[in-house]
């Protein structure tokens, strides 16, 4: 792996450093500051509203998913490509901080990632915090993918395998927990995962996170150490439970047999480096691991219009990765 060398800030003369200017400018581009223990619920009208203003051209299936112990219905929602071209079926889970983000505020980036890969998405409605503490959707997200590599028929595969796990920041934290309880539970997981800019430890703390990008990026951009504390303590309000790997995939204690997987990181993210670790402990867990990061680009970029650089770039580094290629 060989991901690349982090922004360094320089300094001139009578002006601010460079790193400087760039984060005022990227401020612009930032997320309202909000209390997210309070306005959560703000937060999920808002993304839905904005997801609902483009007009799209996909053809979504809503199924519900029941099986295993669960005795709750999982909604799904089937993203079908204009052309499909390959016989993967994308399991999708989305980000959101395990307390925003749903099926409606993620149908833009699943359609444009069904189209782009040439396969299905199914993106999985899994259950939120605070209503629904850990580990609620993280089982909920189990049972789906039980489901699919039990009966693939229920999705159009013919071998479970051809799965891919894929999820962004919560929803790779997700992706990446399910894919380790697969494995320690005797049971077959995918061939590959994709996990774009994933939470994948607890520490988010400035003071005390291990990881230099959460201090270079914690603050300013599109994602803060604060809003990350406060998802994690929505989603986990018990904090000796924190550190379980099936909240911190990072500090599983056996990481082998995992998927072949991509990891996708984005420069400008607090999350970048933690993603990066991830990568690493699995490459010498000795699994295959693919290792990427988005120069320039800010958390939650799978969002953004496909024609943007970061989702565009993504999404051909994707590609290259299910045709078994090197990206470029």
């Amino acid at each position: 792996m060989d991901p690349s060398d982090r922004a360094r800030p320089r300094t001139g003369s009578g002006r601010p450093p460079v790193r400087e200017l760039r984060s005022r400018l990227l401020g612009l581009f930032s997320a309202p500051r909000v209390n997210m223990r309070e306005d959560y619920a703000k937060v999920r009208r808002l993304q839905r509203a904005l997801a609902g203003l483009p007009s799209l051209r996909y053809q979504p299936i809503d199924v519900t998913a029941r099986y295993g112990e669960g005795t709750h219905p999982v909604p799904i929602r089937m993203f079908l490509p204009r052309e499909r071209s390959r016989e993967e079926v994308v399991l999708f889970l989305h980000g959101g901080g395990w307390v925003t983000g749903d099926v409606e505020s993620y149908t833009p980036a699943c359609a444009a990632i069904a189209d782009a890969l040439g396969c299905p998405v199914a993106s999985v409605d899994y259950r939120l915090a605070p209503e629904h503490p850990f580990p609620a959707g993280l089982e909920d997200c189990y049972r789906v993918a039980r489901m699919f590599l039990a009966e693939p028929w229920r999705v159009g595969l013919e071998d479970a395998r051809s799965l891919v796990l894929m999820g962004d920041s919560a929803g790779g934290n997700l992706a990446a927990v399910v894919s380790q309880r697969l494995a320690r539970e005797g049971h077959g997981v995918p061939r590959r995962q994709i996990l774009l800019y994933p939470v994948t430890q607890e520490d988010h703390d400035p003071a005390t996170s291990p990881f230099e990008s959460v201090r270079r990026y914690g603050e300013g951009l599109r994602l803060t150490s604060a809003e990350v504390r406060d998802y994690l303590e929505l989603y986990v309000p018990d904090p000796t439970r924190r550190h379980d790997p099936e909240v911190a995939p990072l500090h599983g204690t056996d990481l082998t047999g995992q998927p072949d997987t991509l990891v996708i990181t984005a420069q400008l993210d607090l999350l970048a480096d933690e993603g990066a670790a991830y990568a690493a402990a699995l490459e010498a867990a000795g699994n295959r691991v693919r290792l990427h990061e988005v120069a320039g680009a800010l958390h939650g970029f799978i969002t953004l219009p496909r024609r943007a650089r970061a989702p565009r770039e993504a999404l051909g580094v994707m590609t290259a990765f299910l045709d078994d290629r090197p990206p470029g």
